[in-house]
């Protein structure tokens, strides 16, 4: 259980205070789904994880107000978020910040993702603000007919990514460098690969048929955070 979620039982009615949660990401988190041939993708910012997860909690205590802070940006990667860190997170002094970085970091060499990533674990202990990181979905395994198509040539890419073990190894080294800076783990990309290794089309998930997942899928990511936040199971 977070210090997160004691703080949220903590509150009695009618003086409940508020929380606020921050998710720092790219596309998933900004909440990008389908992309669309010569235009920005279509966002859905009530169907986003984080927005699922504000539902999950306020279901729980429908007096307890719970903000999220949505800084997510498209096609951001640890390094780069690390030039924001301070504007968009710490200066909001959030009482949780979900950290979601990997989708677009597999393209950068496997110790930039690393380093940057305990950078951020790193900056956001030091400002006193309490981090999950959450793995992502996995990328295409095969390029969809339906892939729109000036991406078609980047899901050939990212579907190599996938198939060879290279998205497997930056998630393992995520995961390490969480636990060692003693950051919860909300492992969505462990449930994903269980899932595919049990027949399941997991590119048929994919809202881009690249690396967004589909609507039902961010339900998935906001049941695992609200898990591993809480420690319990949510009773939808």
């Amino acid at each position: 259980m977070t210090d997160f979620y004691k703080k949220f039982l903590s509150t009695s009615y009618p003086d409940t205070g508020s929380l606020s949660i921050a998710a720092f990401g790219d596309s998933v988190t900004h909440g990008a789904f389908e992309c669309i041939e010569g235009a920005p993708c279509v966002f859905d910012f009530e169907a986003v994880y984080h927005n699922r997860l504000r539902e999950l909690l306020c279901e729980e205590k429908p007096w307890m107000p719970v903000s999220v802070l949505n800084v997510g940006i498209a096609g951001d990667c640890a390094k780069n978020a690390l030039t924001r860190i301070d504007r968009d997170i710490i200066s909001h002094k959030p009482d949780l910040c979900i950290v979601a970085f990997a989708l677009n970091d597999v393209n950068d060499p496997l110790n930039t993702y690393t380093a940057s990533l305990t950078e951020i674990f790193s900056r956001l202990h030091d400002a006193g603000i309490e981090t999950v990181f959450q793995t992502p979905n996995m990328l295409n395994t095969y390029v969809r007919p339906d892939t729109v198509p000036m991406f078609r040539d980047y899901a050939a890419v990212t579907a190599e990514y996938q198939n060879s073990g290279r998205m497997d190894t930056y998630i393992e080294a995520a995961r390490a460098c969480a636990t060692a800076a003693g950051v919860p783990v909300a492992d969505s990309y462990a449930i994903w690969k269980s899932m595919y290794q049990n027949g399941t089309d997991t590119t048929a998930l994919l809202a881009n048929a690249i690396n967004h997942p589909s609507r039902g899928m961010h339900r998935l990511f906001a049941k695992t955070l609200y898990t591993t936040i809480t420690g319990k199971e949510p009773n939808v």
